[in-house]
């Protein structure tokens, strides 16, 4: 950082005033944030405790944009603090590691000091997604119950989450977890470098120390890290994001890394999760996929389920003197006799499954359908 950027980020002296118009520029300054990432790359640099100090103050600010700018740097950050932690340098992770808590335990708590409560809406199975079409679920009944059932929504609650002072081997992943949830729940207000910077989060820690490193242009040496599955899958939430948001490349390369350390660690969520999306994904790069916030769900068309030929009596009858040899002259004759015989009332007509049982099993002991109407 030269001095100017160091005077654009700090925001000490800034009047009440104008903290919206400074938070609206901000994300503008495209220098700036490149700056940042070498800065947080570097664990050695002299720079990284006070930006790390700064970014916290930006999150600590009650404006939401100072909040995001602080978190499009969350993938770096979480990358460069595994990294240093598998290498056994505590001494130069410090900054980063109080930052990612002070960022956890702001999130917990909502603006009075209480401890937040997260709440999730379970998505109905009659829409689309990644797992399933509703195609092949059937038609669902409309009946008296579901209609009562139409406008209950199923929602789980998550909560409540302790706060933290450090880091150890059994929270880590706790607060990463819940810290990249955080991060997803804002990606679509992201700029395109926290993209790149997901997927590259995602690969270099899914392949860093296995032999799928050695084909990267990417080769510093580094010390695997372990992984949960369960961040593993908030990792495939961000990279899915970026694939259909002006990453494709790296976002599809990013998803395959991650299912290969998936396949050696034998994790069923983030491989259910991986495979999922990987099938959903089109041949091509989407069209126009730089602004567009949205996924798609390709769904095949219904198949319809009513036979073209309805199964009647008559069709019966049909299939039974073909099977005896009958030509389709006398098949068409006797049919117009037999059926000049019946009342208008019991002409032979569309038949359900009960009727067409009973139907079948009268035929074989009778010698004319006439005696099977007849009982």
């Amino acid at each position: 950082l030269n001095a100017r950027e160091k005077g654009v980020i700090m925001m000490n002296s800034l009047p009440e005033k104008n903290i919206p118009s400074y938070a609206g520029s901000l994300h503008l300054k495209k220098t700036l944030v490149t700056a940042l990432y070498r800065v947080i790359q570097d664990p050695n640099s002299e720079l990284l405790e006070p930006v790390c100090h700064q970014l916290f103050e930006l999150y600590r600010s009650s404006e939401d944009r100072l909040r995001r700018f602080t978190l499009q740097f969350l993938p770096e950050l979480v990358w460069v603090y595994l990294r240093v932690t598998a290498s056994r340098d505590r001494q130069s992770n410090g900054c980063i590691e109080a930052l990612l808590l002070g960022i956890y335990n702001l999130e917990i708590v909502d603006k009075d000091g209480n401890s937040r409560l997260l709440s999730f809406t379970i998505p109905s199975l009659s829409k689309p997604s990644i797992y399933h079409e509703p195609s092949t679920l059937g038609s669902m009944a409309l009946t008296e119950g579901a209609l009562c059932q139409h406008d209950l929504i199923r929602v789980v609650y998550s909560g409540l989450h302790p706060q933290r002072e450090t880091f150890t081997a059994q929270n880590r992943f706790e607060v990463l977890c819940f810290l990249m949830l955080c991060y997803n729940s804002a990606v679509v207000y992201m700029p395109l470098s926290s993209y790149q910077s997901v997927c590259r989060m995602s690969s270099r820690l899914c392949v860093c120390g296995f032999p799928r490193q050695q084909q990267k242009l990417w080769r510093e040496p580094c010390n695997r890290v372990l992984l949960d599955p369960e961040f593993m899958v908030q990792m495939l939430t961000g990279v899915y994001h970026a694939i259909y948001n002006g990453e494709w490349e790296m976002g599809r390369e990013a998803l395959e890394d991650i299912l290969y350390r998936a396949q050696l660690e034998l994790y069923s969520q983030p491989l259910l999760l991986g495979n999922a999306m990987k099938s959903s994904l089109p041949d091509s790069a989407p069209d126009e996929p730089c602004g567009r916030k949205v996924l798609q769900v390709e769904v095949t068309p219904t198949i319809s389920r009513i036979s073209i030929s309805a199964i009647t009596t008559a069709s019966i009858r049909r299939h039974r003197w073909k099977r005896e040899g009958k030509t389709a002259a006398a098949l068409e004759g006797e049919e117009e006799e037999s059926t000049a015989k019946w009342p208008r009332s019991r002409r032979p007509h569309t038949t359900c499954i009960t009727e067409l049982f009973l139907c079948a099993f009268y035929v074989r002991k009778s010698s004319t359908i006439e005696s099977c109407f007849k009982l």
